[in-house]
C-alpha cells in the first residue's frame, strides 16, 4: 500500500521561503511520477509541479522561477523549496504519486502553508 506523508508546512511571512517534504512508502520510487498539488479554501485542487522519476520537470506558471521541485530516488522522497512566497500561495499543499505501471494516484493527507504578516 502506498502511503505519502508530507512534513514542513506552517506560517510565513509574505517574501519568505518554505520547503516541504514528502516520504514515500512506495516499491520503485523512480516509477512514480511525483507532484506537489495546491488547494485554497473554496477553490479546487491545482497543480504546483510535477517530477518524473528522470528528473523532468513541469511547473505551472504562477510559480515558476520561485518554487523548485526535486526528488532524492535513494530517500524516496519529494521536495519542494518554495521562495517569494506570496498570500495568494496560502492553501494546503498535497503530495501525490502516480504510477507509471498501474496508472493510479496516491494522495498525502497535505499539509497546510500560510503565507501572511
Amino acid at each position: 500500500q502506498v502511503q505519502l506523508v508530507e512534513s514542513g508546512g506552517g506560517l510565513v511571512q509574505p517574501g519568505g521561503s518554505l520547503s516541504l517534504s514528502c516520504a514515500a512508502s512506495v516499491r520503485d520510487f523512480r516509477l512514480y511520477t511525483m507532484g506537489w498539488y495546491r488547494q485554497a479554501p473554496g477553490k479546487q485542487r491545482e497543480l504546483v509541479a510535477t517530477i518524473t522519476g528522470r528528473g523532468s520537470t513541469n511547473y505551472a506558471d504562477s510559480v515558476k522561477g520561485r518554487f523548485t521541485i526535486s526528488r532524492d530516488n535513494a530517500k524516496n522522497t519529494l521536495y519542494l523549496q518554495m521562495n517569494s512566497l506570496k498570500p495568494e500561495d496560502t492553501a494546503v499543499y498535497y503530495c501525490s504519486a502516480n504510477s507509471l505501471t498501474t496508472l493510479l494516484r496516491y494522495w498525502g493527507q497535505g499539509t497546510q502553508v500560510t503565507v501572511s504578516s
